[in-house]
């Protein structure tokens, strides 16, 4: 029987981790309008992907704002945290072709190795996905 104290901590993680995800990237993303999703969208080049950058753009904000909601509540969250994790990279990625470095980057690939981490083990008991 697993020890209900992880399933606290998992908890913890996915309402903190979600909660700022929402707050301080994703709705001002989505607030941001097409001016903002363009640029944002642009980054896409650093993968070879220079079309539809206002597409590309508003979707980092929604799997970043919606994604994060299905992460609190535990539901559907390998496959949001599949989509976290990859917006993560691109971020990252965004970051490094910048020129920022690794210390530029850094929150990208924090948050990217919490999203790996829950696509691999699932949200925990307290969650709607265990229900």
């Amino acid at each position: 029987m697993r020890n209900s104290k992880i399933d606290i901590g998992l908890l913890i993680i996915r309402l903190v981790i979600g909660a700022s995800m929402i707050a301080f990237h994703g709705l001002p993303k989505l607030m941001g309008g097409p001016e903002l999703w363009t640029k944002i969208g642009g980054s896409m080049s650093n993968l070879g992907i220079n079309f539809m950058p206002t597409v590309f753009g508003f979707s980092a904000g929604l799997v970043e704002s919606l994604g994060s909601v299905f992460l609190m509540l535990g539901l559907w969250t390998k496959p949001a945290s599949i989509f976290l994790a990859l917006t993560m990279l691109v971020a990252a990625l965004n970051h490094l072709a910048k020129g920022d470095g690794l210390s530029g980057a850094s929150h990208a690939l924090e948050f990217m190795a919490v999203y790996i981490a829950f696509a691999i083990m699932g949200p925990g008991k307290l969650s709607i996905d265990k229900k």
